[in-house]
């Protein structure tokens, strides 16, 4: 099975496929989906939706994972913008014909590293970790993504 986990936003959206195999995983292709905060949002959203639908074509994508979306009572334009973001990548799923699922961020973590507040650093090795990687993305986006498919696969197992 491939998995594609991204991490929405919209100046960066990260992006991680991984591959099942029996009881191994390997990474396919991870990085991001860049847009320009000077360009309009309608074209920025584009992007992004285009940006899924290229990843989902090129890596043969059987399913898409996303974080389910999460404000903070203080900050609700940031949920707004990032619920656009999130709405593309949903429709780009649909489009492709893939089915999409979503896991709040505590469960993410108690799959990835056996509890639901762990650091960002802690999910980030073990990522690295359990994938075998020599060195860590620079990237926080990238790691979010690839925690999100990961996680993903661990729990389709659990349903088997």
């Amino acid at each position: 099975m491939i998995i594609a986990g991204i991490d929405p936003a919209l100046t960066v959206s990260g992006y991680g496929v991984i591959q099942t195999t029996g009881t191994s995983l390997s990474l396919v292709e991870a990085g991001i989906i860049k847009t320009v905060a000077a360009t309009a949002t309608p074209q920025r959203l584009d992007k992004i939706y285009r940006g899924v639908i290229k990843l989902v074509e090129d890596t043969g994508a059987d399913c898409l994972v996303l974080e389910k979306i999460y404000s903070h009572y203080k900050h609700p334009a940031t949920a707004c913008i990032l619920g656009q973001a999130r709405g593309v990548i949903c429709l780009a799923a649909h489009t492709a014909k893939i089915p999409l699922f979503e896991y709040s961020a505590t469960r993410i973590k108690k799959a990835i590293v056996g509890k639901g507040l762990a650091s960002k650093a802690q999910v980030q090795r073990m990522v690295s970790h359990v994938l075998g990687l020599k060195t860590q993305t620079p990237y926080l986006d990238v790691t979010d993504a690839l925690a999100l498919a990961i996680a993903h696969s661990y729990i389709v197992k659990v349903k088997l």
